[in-house]
């Protein structure tokens, strides 16, 4: 950021008071917008050489000091030399000379287009100047605040003359005053009261200029006099600046509503960083224009100083939105200043011997790298798919050094922190993923399976007895164990990359793995990794699966077990407790209410064994998970199935259910057999259950149909259950009170109609409707989901085009009904805009055809279009025409069904029969004379001749009858009537030919060749 405009004094203002009232009387009677040069008189000595100066001011910059220097001699000869001790050429020449010259170039300057680069150069010049020339003023006189000097005169010249040019008509004259006002203020450390106000104003103005030229320029000027008011509310909290809050607040609802991306970007880059203004600036990492968003991260960040200073929140959502980011630099501008100026940070950045930061980075620290990860809560952030880890991908990959100067020793395993065994796991990962040279690198840097497996039953060891030693605290006095499940969680994770070719190793993991799985208390995502890495330990062949099912099932029984071995024996602490009362106590002896230590106990129980029960389905869903073979080959399984899935399907705990309901589902993917015979159960469970339950039978559902398409694309399909599938979608795509459903069954519905699982003409209406429904954009799920699905199903297969083409009538009479019915504060889709959308959707030309291109015109959308089949928009045609001729078809309708007609694509592969019998609905519409304005008729008179030339018959339209009789017109007298009225049309008002007219030109150029 520039330097402030310093505070204004009253003693600067009383001094400069003279001055402001003349520059005010001089700025009132340049009060014309224009810019209007007045009678200059004969050219003078003092004339020509700043002439000179300007002039070659235009060229590089690179001289514009040494000109500065010269322009400076001048000035100071004209204003502080005597006139007998100047040169011959210079004694008649005073400050106003001066003045007016310099003043009379800046009125050349605006003319120039914003294009001319001389124009720039001439600005960045007069900016070097008055800040010289400012700079050696105030030296000069250094008792006054604000002295009164030559180059404050001229500035107040210079700025009486811009201000009334800031309004002017032309928008050249607006933009470069705009622009020349702006990088004076920029420039200068101070300027005088009076025009600072209206400078302000001005500027004020111009933000709400139409030009975005001309409003960057504001911006620009207005961010440095925010920031100037900013300093001095700091310096005096206690002021009621209103003005200051204004300004402020209106820079920010620019930099927030502003539809130009350049003005956002100057803001962005100008604005003072404040605790204010830093939630407005950070907030633009979502902004829609990449190159803001990069701004962000690679100029604005860097340039903000610790990033410490950030909330925790603030810091994972910069990552967040960097890292995943669509545009490639952004990603590598948030990953450079992740590794780059964030760990330096952290590590501490070295000092020159002048106490400056030494461009060079520091050496790598692995305390600074340890801090940095606390500082981006790695615990959280790191946790399933959180941005740490890829955080953390960028990180190695561009920091070399760090990767040579980590190492993994003993010592650094015994006194493990989410921190350190992040850093661990994430090394690994990466050097595993980029192999060659890096992975030899890990192999030799991490621990081998065997030391690895001591240092994981250790740690787990350490937490299964944390949360035991919980258990029998009270709630409030209880150790929080998130760390220390971390820190299993990213030794598993290390394990699962690891080589288990050495057989020691794989047997000391083995058991190990086997004895941890067994562990009632062992969290679920911990079960979940170790599940996954005995998967990864038995190996990937048929015999590796039997035995990693077997094992695994083994785990589940002893877990189960632990419901019987458990069991408190009441009846023995109630005898001994009868007895020592009796011994201890001489009156008579009270027993308990054995009904209601029953009770506590059968309750305690039961929740003990819906525990159980929940943690053996958890291990047997992270089994299924990871078994890929046949159901009925597997005797594991089955015995799975029988004991422990179907008895949770039956069971009446509604959490046991739901859980027993995946695993039955997992189970089908693996059998077709069952998933037929199972599928009603998963719809009955949609229909009747509650959200979280309808979310998970469609997921179910979906999978199924994926895994087994024969059961929706067989020929002996059941209709009741093809039906059945039907409904439970559209019911889904209904539960706009429920989004999360909505959404899921959104999702799942096109997934399968791309794979052509589901073919249904009305589920695909109403995603069209569900798409075009202005309620769909409060579920931004849905909405994402259909604007990819809807172009994607029509282009890529042409049965698929062909279905689209089928209902686009039905869409347009549904959404001409719904637009009727909406209230008017209700905004929706324009009806002709759905109707361009359907055509487009329907074109022929967009077919992807594998093998073959269907489109081969060039970047001129000229020569080389390859003709293609156009039966799909010739069978829309004839379903438009249908309708619009139909009785209960109503005026709105029928004028965009027409319209939609003028947009059909015709091709000379289509049989001519099709064509023939379009051409004759084409006329019928004519006759009938259902067109109604000119864009109709239009439409219909150019689907008519482009029929006929692709027909080879160059007709005019159909012959009709003389207006009141039944007498048709003689044959020339019908074709030059008809042929005026085409001409009539031509000249009405007609809307977008789109491509159908270039194409129909091309043809007829390849006809006559």
């Amino acid at each position: 950021m520039p330097g402030r405009v310093s505070a204004r004094t009253s003693t600067a203002s009383r001094l400069t008071s003279k001055t402001s009232s003349q520059a005010l009387s001089s700025r009132r009677t340049t009060a014309s917008p224009n810019v209007v040069i007045p009678d200059e008189g004969p050219s003078t000595p003092l004339r020509a050489r700043i002439c000179i100066i300007f002039s070659d001011a235009q060229g590089l910059a690179a001289g514009h000091r040494k000109l500065a220097v010269s322009l400076r001699k001048i000035q100071e000869t004209c204003c502080y030399e005597p006139a007998q001790g100047r040169r011959q050429d210079q004694t008649d020449f005073g400050e106003d000379d001066f003045n007016a010259e310099v003043a009379r170039c800046v009125i050349r300057l605006m003319g120039v287009k914003k294009n001319e680069g001389a124009g720039d150069r001439i600005v960045r010049f007069l900016g070097l100047f008055l800040r010289r020339a400012s700079d050696q003023g105030t030296e000069a006189e250094e008792t006054q605040t604000l002295p009164e000097t030559p180059s404050t005169r001229l500035t107040s010249h210079i700025l009486s003359i811009l201000l009334p040019l800031l309004g002017s008509r032309e928008k050249v004259v607006r933009y470069r005053a705009t622009q020349l006002v702006a990088h004076i203020i920029n420039s200068l450390d101070s300027v005088d009261d009076d025009y600072y106000h209206m400078i302000r104003m001005a500027l004020l103005k111009r933000v709400r200029d139409k030009e975005s030229m001309i409003r960057v320029q504001a911006v620009l000027g207005l961010g440095r006099l925010a920031g100037n008011e900013g300093e001095e509310d700091q310096d005096d909290p206690d002021s009621d600046n209103d003005g200051a809050s204004g300004l402020m607040k209106t820079l920010l609802g620019v930099l927030q509503n502003d539809p130009s991306a350049d003005v956002r970007r100057s803001l962005l880059l100008n604005l003072p960083l404040t605790p204010n203004t830093l939630p407005f600036l950070l907030e633009r990492a979502r902004d829609v224009d990449p190159a803001i968003r990069r701004a962000l991260y690679s100029r604005l960040l860097p340039a903000l100083g610790d990033f410490r200073h950030l909330s925790l929140s603030m810091r994972e959502k910069l990552l967040r939105w960097g890292l995943r980011d669509r545009d490639e630099n952004v990603r590598k501008a948030t990953g450079k200043l992740f590794r780059e100026r964030w760990i330096e940070d952290c590590a501490g950045q070295l000092k020159a011997e002048d106490g400056t930061v030494a461009e060079q980075a520091a050496p790598p620290s692995l305390d600074g790298l340890l801090e940095l990860l606390e500082r981006i809560d790695v615990v959280n952030s790191a946790a399933g798919n959180g941005i740490a880890t890829e955080a953390m991908k960028e990180f190695w990959s561009g920091r070399p050094d760090y990767r040579n100067a980590v190492s993994f020793d003993d010592p650094f395993w015994d006194q493990l922190t989410p921190e350190s065994v992040f850093i661990a796991r994430s090394f690994n990962d990466f050097c595993k993923e980029q192999g060659g040279k890096l992975g030899s690198i890990a192999e030799e840097k991490m621990p081998e399976v065997t030391k690895l497996a001591f240092f994981l039953q250790r740690y787990t060891n350490d937490l299964i007895d944390w949360i035991r030693y919980n258990r029998v605290l009270s709630e409030g006095e209880q150790e929080d164990t998130v760390e220390k499940e971390f820190v299993v969680e990213q030794l598993l994770h290390i394990a699962k990359a690891l080589d288990y070719t050495d057989e020691i190793g794989r047997r000391k993991m083995f058991a190990l793995l086997r004895e941890t799985l067994a562990i009632a208390e062992l969290p679920e995502e911990i079960t979940k990794l170790v599940v996954d890495v005995l998967r990864g330990v038995c190996g990937s062949e048929r015999a590796g699966e039997r035995e990693f099912c077997g094992i695994v099932l083994e785990a589940v029984a002893e877990v189960h077990d632990n419901v019987v071995t458990d069991e408190p024996k009441a009846d023995e602490d109630e005898s001994f407790h009868s007895a020592h009362s009796e011994l201890s106590s001489d009156s008579t002896p009270t027993k308990s209410d054995p009904k209601a230590d029953d009770s506590e106990i059968d309750e305690a129980k039961a929740i003990k064994e819906i525990m159980i029960n929940m943690k053996c389905l958890h291990i047997a869903q992270c089994m299924l998970e990871d078994v890929e073979g046949d159901l009925q080959q597997n005797v594991h399984l089955v015995t799975m199935l029988n004991n422990l899935v179907v008895p949770a399907v039956r069971s009446h705990e509604a959490p046991i259910r739901e859980r027993g309901l995946l695993c039955l589902g997992l189970c089908c993917l693996l059998d077709k057999t069952l998933a037929e015979e199972n599928l009603t159960l998963f719809i009955h469970c949609f229909t009747k259950g509650h959200d979280a339950l309808q979310v998970s039978a469609l997921h179910v559902v979906c999978d199924i149909l994926t895994t087994h398409p024969d059961v929706m694309t067989a020929d002996n399909v059941d209709p009741a259950l093809q039906n059945s599938v039907y409904k439970t979608f559209s019911k889904g795509l209904k539960a706009s009170h429920a989004p999360e459903v909505q959404s899921t069954a959104t999702t799942a519905l096109c997934k399968l109609m791309l794979a052509s699982v589901v073919r249904d003409e009305d589920l695909l209406k109403q995603l069209v409707v569900l798409f075009l429904d202005p309620a769909t954009k409060e579920n931004a799920a849905v909405a994402q989901a259909l604007s990819y699905f809807l172009p994607v199903f029509c282009y890529s297969k042409r049965e698929n085009m062909e279905t689209m083409a089928a209902i686009t009538a039905g869409i347009v009479h549904t959404q001409v009904n719904l637009a009727g019915e909406m209230d008017e504060d209700e905004e929706a889709v324009a009806v002709h805009v759905v109707g361009n959308m359907l055509v487009d959707w329907t074109d022929p030309r967009k077919l992807i055809i594998p093998g073959a291109a269907s489109i081969g015109w060039d970047e001129a959308g000229g020569k080389g279009i390859t003709a293609v089949d156009g039966d799909i928009h010739l069978a829309l045609a004839g379903s438009l025409l249908e309708r619009a001729l139909g009785h209960g078809c109503s005026k709105e309708e029928r004028k965009v069904l027409l319209t939609m007609v003028g947009k059909i694509y015709v091709s000379p592969n289509s049989s001519t029969k099709k064509l023939q019998g379009i051409t004759d609905l084409v006329a019928e519409a004519i006759d009938a004379k259902i067109a109604t304005d000119a864009t109709t008729r239009n439409a219909l008179h150019k689907l008519y001749q482009s029929l006929g030339r692709v027909l080879g018959d160059v007709r005019s339209i159909r012959p009709g009858t003389e207006e009141g009789t039944d007498q048709p017109l003689a044959g020339n007298e019908a074709r030059s009537e008809h042929g005026s009225d085409i001409e009539k049309t031509r000249m009405e008002v007609d809307e977008d030919d789109g491509v159908t007219q270039a194409q129909d030109i091309l043809l007829d150029e390849d006809e006559e060749h």
